[in-house]
């Protein structure tokens, strides 16, 4: 038969969602399954978007431009700009999701064997995307020991080479809730013009800040204009998941000029969900507010449970809503797929995302878990229960 693509071959499976067969045959046997593995919220969507879609008043379901609609573009600027972050319409790609946002950015700024530093573990999905671009991750590995705060910000210095062509970060972070500084930010902005870089920050948690803490975007940085292209998307913001809106947003004019020719080969983002979009950034801030207490309470009650387990590590998440767990077992992936196939409590077992796969080095993080706590605190104490019940009696 005809040969699949290298590409294809080394394309990795989502350490997400890879484990979805035994789930499904979880529910077949009868069983409860407390999904711990993806970060879908289980907040509300807000009334205003849904209604926006309810009663739209179009007679066609047409194309947009690829760029998105000016008026949701430029109701995108407004919101920014309450965030002290001053950009135009201009300035904004609506893309589907933040994912296709990321892959614009690397496929504008970067070409086949070309390098980019991340700090590890970061969200899984990176790798996919590096591989889909041909470029090579190179990393800067953080440790549970040290609450995954960065190395020195020399060391990212130290890595780089003549391939070199940007640093990427997530901020706050997937999937350890690792929060940067202002100060950090000011350094590898330091860094990326002394070495003619671009600095890409996901941002999709702006919102997800805790303990008085404050967000500091790249797009708040002074000087920065020309290296700096910012992703987002409305999915963890509004608890819209499903409407796969995102955008890039970058002063740069030719990276827009170049991302809007990814944006025009794939014709235009989604209709309604732009709609939809355009409708959430009415959403109060009270909505927020509550947002935040919400999962402020589920991060205290899970860290709080979760140390109450002889063996266990974990770190303490200062924003989004996951978190990084070290256990005492040797593979994670066979441990996790255990949970699935050959335990439960009372009919009740886990689903937990393996942590190896949002690394990129080799052998690290096969101990470790990604734990996203968007379940309600008493499903999270009954999950964590179920948990250290497994881990008396599972055997590597």
């Amino acid at each position: 038969m005809p040969a699949i693509s290298k590409k294809g071959q080394n394309m990795p499976q989502s350490p997400i969602r890879k484990l979805v067969p035994y789930a499904e045959m979880a529910y077949k046997q009868g069983k409860t399954v407390y999904h711990l593995n993806i970060g879908q919220p289980d907040i509300k969507t807000p009334e205003i978007a849904l209604d926006a879609v309810r009663v739209h008043s179009l007679d066609i379901l047409a194309y947009t431009r690829s760029e998105g609609s000016d008026e949701y573009r430029n109701k995108i600027a407004n919101y920014y700009s309450q965030h002290d972050i001053e950009v135009t319409k201009s300035d904004i790609i609506v893309t589907t999701g933040g994912s296709e946002a990321l892959l614009f950015a690397f496929g504008s700024v970067m070409d086949t064997d070309d390098e980019v530093i991340i700090p590890e573990p970061f969200y899984a999905n990176y790798n996919g995307f590096s591989t889909a671009s041909g470029v090579n991750i190179v990393p800067v590995i953080s440790k549970i020991e040290d609450n995954f705060a960065l190395p020195p910000i020399e060391e990212f210095e130290k890595l780089i080479t003549p391939k070199t062509k940007a640093i990427l970060i997530c901020n706050p972070g997937n999937p350890t809730g690792y929060l940067y500084s202002k100060e950090e930010i000011k350094k590898l902005a330091d860094i990326v013009k002394k070495h003619d870089l671009f600095l890409i920050s996901d941002e999709v948690y702006r919102e997800f800040v805790y303990d008085g803490a404050t967000h500091y975007s790249i797009m708040q940085e002074e000087g920065l204009a020309e290296h700096a292209i910012m992703i987002d998307s409305v999915s963890k913001r509004y608890s819209m998941c499903g409407a796969r809106i995102g955008c890039l947003v970058s002063k740069n004019k030719e990276v827009i000029a170049t991302a809007l020719k990814f944006a025009q080969a794939r014709l235009s983002p989604p209709t309604l969900a732009q709609i939809a979009s355009e409708a959430a950034l009415q959403t109060p801030q009270s909505y927020f507010d509550n947002v935040i207490e919400e999962y402020v309470a589920r991060r205290n009650t899970l860290i709080t449970e979760l140390k109450k387990i002889e063996g266990v590590k974990v770190g303490q998440p200062k924003g989004a809503f996951y978190c990084i767990v070290e256990l005492p077992v040797k593979n994670s992936d066979a441990f996790a797929q255990w949970l699935l196939e050959s335990f439960d409590v009372n009919g009740e077992t886990v689903m937990v995302a393996p942590a190896a796969g949002f690394y990129s080095t080799p052998g690290v993080g096969l101990n470790q878990i990604r734990i996203a706590y968007v379940l309600n605190q008493d499903s999270l104490k009954r999950a964590v229960s179920i948990l250290k019940e497994a881990l008396k009696v599972y055997k590597d």
